[in-house]
């Protein structure tokens, strides 16, 4: 395969893994999980483009109410095949945007768990901002985290497109992750300064749709 093919599909020259924000698999690389939690990559994490896979005023459901499932910190498909089986696009509109897309020819989209949105905030960061070095720990990123963000790791990513300002940047904003916390309640990512937070479900928020590929 020609180096020029090779650029087109995002990945290295070397023929490894693509580099962070590179184009790949109908949106942009944003790094490697473990859903084992033991530092082994079993899924490559693809961001959804800007245009068409981020909703930025959204909720997780309309009322604040218990939902089956949709627990998982790690398995977003699952969580949100849970929550669209649970009610239709009125009572859920975040996770129902996300897997209705089809984007570059890829159907299997859907509302990143905690611990996989957080590997965005973590490879994608926009801002030069300092951390909240109250969050941070992610034992399904890879590789393996066991401690809280300090100051200034993550440093803003160094994907271009992926800075404050350029075309594929997550707003500085709390993003919606499928992972309920309680009844009444579902967690988020921080997109400014790192801090995971716990919501109320029909606060408005942003949503950015992830897929997943096997390693």
């Amino acid at each position: 395969m020609s180096g020029i093919h090779l650029a087109l599909l995002g990945m290295s020259f070397g023929g490894g893994i693509p580099d962070i924000g590179a184009a790949y698999q109908g949106g942009f690389f944003a790094g490697q999980i473990s859903t084992a939690g033991n530092g082994i990559a079993d899924y490559n994490l693809v961001v959804a483009p800007k245009s068409s896979g981020d909703n930025a005023s959204t909720q997780w459901k309309n009322v604040n109410s218990d939902t089956p499932g949709a627990t998982s910190v790690i398995d977003g498909p699952q969580n949100t095949a849970d929550i669209v089986a649970d009610g239709n696009s009125t009572v859920y509109p975040a996770a129902h945007f996300c897997n209705n897309l089809t984007i570059g020819g890829f159907s299997d989209w859907y509302m990143p768990a905690k611990n996989e949105l957080e590997v965005c905030y973590f490879n994608l960061k926009p801002t030069t901002t300092s951390n909240s070095t109250a969050s941070g720990t992610n034992t399904n990123a890879v590789p393996s985290r066991g401690s809280n963000y300090t100051a200034g790791t993550p440093a803003q990513t160094a994907a271009t497109d992926f800075q404050t300002g350029n075309t594929e940047a997550f707003d500085i904003a709390n993003y919606l992750s499928s992972t309920e916390s309680d009844a009444a309640t579902s967690n988020g990512q921080g997109f400014g300064i790192g801090n995971q937070v716990t919501e109320v479900k029909d606060v408005v928020r942003s949503v950015r749709a992830v897929r997943r590929v096997a390693v």
